[in-house]
């Protein structure tokens, strides 16, 4: 390959550090800039040791290197983007945000990659919209009419950082927008829960739906075609109960294990959205070039 795509990582925590982890081994992604606010951070430190650039300027340094960049991954916080946003529009440059601020356009890979690449800001969501949309699509795809859906994700206590924490009221909020927006569901409803077992539990993710006559096989069918497309880019993603009718509902579970880059693999919630955009980051540096069939290696192409 000839040129590869330049980026920034803003935000040195771990969903940053990881993503940093995930770009150094992207064939299509070369980072020039890891941006924070602390030196002496672990996530900077383990930055500077693979012999990223590094600065505690944070979005001032993404403008002094304005010249030298072509896509940003803003992994800050949603209250933070809102205020990045405008500016990098102004320089030109992609941003992919990580945070539930929900400004730019919706991204789930498995679902609608290809509409997202005509946007010069997409958001990722959270990372339980990862996790169920593409679900919640596919139950939709096999259904008419559908009433209600509920997404109950679980995910180890320890994999919560403060920026997590702190917008939990954000990511609740857009997930439920997700989920209304890709299923066309009347009603919906995000719960989170923070497990503080020890050892430290995967994330699962169970899908509720609520619609007149499910189409039990036909479901069975949509939701495993959509298991195989997301796992061509997040390899830990795997059905660990397949459709099926409780209480009059239909119910789906899975369970998202990490690839333990960065950070442990029982941090599959922070692993999915990661995975997730660098899918779409690759996507979009394969577009920059001209190649054609863009989604082969993030699934998206049959």
């Amino acid at each position: 390959m000839n040129k590869k795509t330049k980026i920034a990582i803003l935000g040195t925590g771990n969903i940053g550090t990881d993503l940093l982890v995930k770009a150094i081994r992207s064939p299509w992604l070369e980072c020039r800039l890891f941006a924070g606010r602390n030196l002496s951070s672990p996530g900077m430190m383990k930055a500077d040791h693979l012999g990223v650039p590094v600065s505690s300027k944070g979005i001032q340094a993404v403008v002094e290197r304005r010249n030298e960049l072509d896509l940003i991954f803003d992994a800050t916080s949603a209250e933070d983007h809102i205020k990045h946003s405008g500016i990098f529009r102004e320089l030109g440059i992609l941003a992919i945000d990580l945070t539930p601020a929900k400004i730019g356009k919706m991204c789930v890979p498995a679902v609608n990659l290809e509409e997202c690449l005509q946007s010069d800001n997409v958001n990722m969501v959270s990372c339980g919209g990862q996790a169920s949309v593409p679900i919640a699509f596919a139950i939709a795809q096999a259904n008419n009419d559908i009433e209600y859906i509920e997404t109950v994700s679980s995910i180890a206590s320890r994999s919560a950082g403060p920026a997590t924490r702190i917008n939990l009221d954000e990511y609740l909020d857009t997930t439920e927008e997700a989920i209304q927006k890709f299923s066309g569901c009347t009603h919906s409803k995000a719960i989170l829960n923070l497990n503080p077992a020890q050892p430290c539990v995967h994330m699962q993710t169970t899908v509720f739906a609520k619609m007149p006559r499910p189409d039990l096989a036909k479901t069975r069918a949509a939701v495993s075609e959509m298991v195989r497309r997301i796992q061509q880019y997040v390899p830990g993603y795997q059905m660990i109960l397949e459709p099926m009718i409780e209480n009059g509902r239909l119910a789906v579970m899975v369970r998202v294990e990490g690839a333990g880059d960065y950070l442990p693999k029982y941090a599959g919630n922070l692993d999915i959205i990661n995975c997730a955009a660098i899918a779409m980051a690759e996507a979009y540096a394969q577009k920059r070039i001209g190649n054609e069939g863009v989604a082969t290696k993030t699934g998206i192409a049959a």
